[in-house]
């Protein structure tokens, strides 16, 4: 896949997608911002940002959440996917953020792998929203990437490597929000497969 070809089907894509609100985005701090990308994982990003709201009301710091009972959250993100273990997670990343980074969220990639619930996608996701470099496979991302024939590759970190090899740096924060506004646009597999084989023509 040449360079070139890559970004004029990206631009494409973006043009293709609704303009909507992402979980990751428009929160006030990035306690609010991490927590609501951990919560987002096999959610609709409407549910997500709904719980998530309820949640920072009753939670607005990491230290709150870090003492709420098991109990107090899983009533609160029960419209979630997979509520029980999230809630576990997002408790024990509040500890760890309080006690070992004084209720600052850590900024570096290899520190935010250490939180509990966060992996290479959130932590990229999250990194972008504070203005970092970086490139969040998710299911929409991995399954447009294969179509268009940017990454052959199953496993998702594979799938990130080889983003980075094919866009310039300056769009890797592009890529992630493009792809999934698309997926989200066009939720019948039948509908965007039909729009991604028009795409992948684009040279």
């Amino acid at each position: 896949m040449e360079q070139k070809t890559a970004l004029k089907q990206l631009i494409t894509l973006s043009k293709k997608g609704s303009p909507m609100r992402l979980a990751a985005e428009e929160w006030k701090n990035p306690y609010e911002t991490l927590i609501s990308i951990i919560l987002s994982a096999r959610t609709r990003d409407e549910t997500t940002i709904k719980i998530a709201r309820v949640l920072f009301k009753k939670f607005p710091t990491p230290k709150k959440l870090a003492n709420a009972s098991l109990n107090s959250v899983q009533n609160i993100i029960k419209p979630v996917n997979f509520y029980k273990n999230k809630s576990k997670n997002i408790i024990n990343c509040a500890k760890v953020i309080v006690t070992k980074y004084h209720e600052k969220v850590p900024k570096r990639f290899e520190e935010l792998l250490e939180l509990p619930g966060v992996g290479r996608k959130t932590a990229n996701v999250f990194l972008v929203e504070q203005g970092e470099d970086g490139i969040g496979v998710d299911t929409h991302v991995h399954y447009i990437s294969n179509f268009l024939d940017w990454s052959k590759n199953k496993n998702p970190h594979k799938v990130e490597e080889d983003l980075k090899k094919l866009f310039p740096r300056k769009y890797w924060s592009k890529v992630n929000a493009t792809l999934v506004r698309f997926g989200k646009t066009h939720t019948s597999r039948r509908q965007k497969d039909k729009l991604l084989k028009e795409i992948k023509k684009v040279k």
